[in-house]
């Protein structure tokens, strides 16, 4: 068994982004397995190596250490490249020259059983004469994924059977960076992870990345989806919400072995105020204990 958790060095981790490494690191050490950390820097605008250093720091203030070397995206683009260029052999891509702006009104408009903000397909069809002009116009192409209403029923450990549709996906940004979508499933499979444990905002992306897996030979991992944690207002939890980093309850008196409790309680391990180790928290742990709902974050639970 493998796991992994896969953060965005974008910014601190706060307690949601914590507790769903906590369980995904639970989930490994509770099988006797491997946990691996790999940092999902595709765009090198908004990933930091300082960040990414201190989100190292957050997991291990909490006990979390993982396996192996951290893997960074940013040095496996050819990776990338290779497994688009067999999908560009199998006629499965397109180039996509459409704005922020068309795409995201293309995207709110209604597409049947396709998931939320699903891209309908608007350059499939252009001709030649048509491309020269966008070309001419300096509109640089993103690649995308031709989809063929292929839908998948996902047997999720956490959240049961998940089933949608798969859009055309974008592959690599009109900038030439290689896309979450496709990266994760490269990935996943160059590392052998047998288990993704990750947050349920990303459980609709999971058909587009069984498609991909299906269709460059991957293959398929078993996915358990964490509910989020959600701030006082109801909102998934964020920065703006205040005292939701480890720095930041630290500033508080809050230290991080309580940190750990607060998290420990909320997954039912323990009691919210005990003395644990994250080891101490593994023997008791069952991935089909994960609460099925949010972790609502009140005022006074911290």
């Amino acid at each position: 068994m493998r796991g992994r958790f896969a953060p965005s060095p974008t910014g601190q981790l706060h307690l949601g982004n914590l507790r769903t490494a906590l369980v995904s690191w639970l989930h490994a050490r509770s099988l006797a397995g491997e946990w691996l950390v790999r940092m999902e820097d595709l765009d090198r605008v908004t990933s930091s190596t300082s960040i990414a250093a201190d989100q190292l720091r957050s997991l291990a203030a909490l006990g979390m250490l993982p396996d192996g070397a951290v893997v960074n995206q940013s040095e496996r683009f050819d990776r990338y490249r290779t497994a688009i260029a067999t999908l560009q052999a199998n006629g499965r891509v397109y180039e996509c020259f459409c704005t922020r702006r068309e795409i995201r009104e293309a995207a709110q408009a209604p597409h049947g059983d396709l998931p939320d903000g699903a891209y309908p397909g608007t350059c499939r069809t252009i001709g030649a004469r048509q491309r020269s002009a966008l070309v001419a116009a300096g509109r640089a192409p993103a690649l995308r994924l031709a989809a063929d209403g292929e839908r998948f029923v996902v047997h999720d450990l956490i959240a049961g059977d998940y089933e949608g549709g798969v859009d055309d996906v974008v592959l690599q940004r009109n900038d030439g960076v290689p896309a979450y979508n496709l990266a994760v499933v490269v990935d996943d499979a160059a590392q052998g992870i047998t288990h993704v444990v990750r947050g349920d905002d990303l459980l609709s992306s999971t058909p587009r990345q069984r498609l991909l897996q299906q269709l460059l030979g991957l293959p398929e991992p078993a996915y358990a989806h964490v509910p989020l944690v959600l701030a006082p207002d109801g909102t998934r939890l964020a920065k703006r919400h205040g005292a939701v980093t480890l720095a930041d309850l630290a500033a508080r008196g809050i230290g991080p072995q309580q940190v750990l409790a607060r998290l420990g309680w909320s997954l039912g391990l323990c009691a919210r105020d005990d003395t644990v180790t994250a080891i101490e928290l593994a023997d008791g742990f069952r991935l089909d204990s994960v609460p099925r709902t949010p972790w609502s974050l009140t005022a006074n639970e911290l």
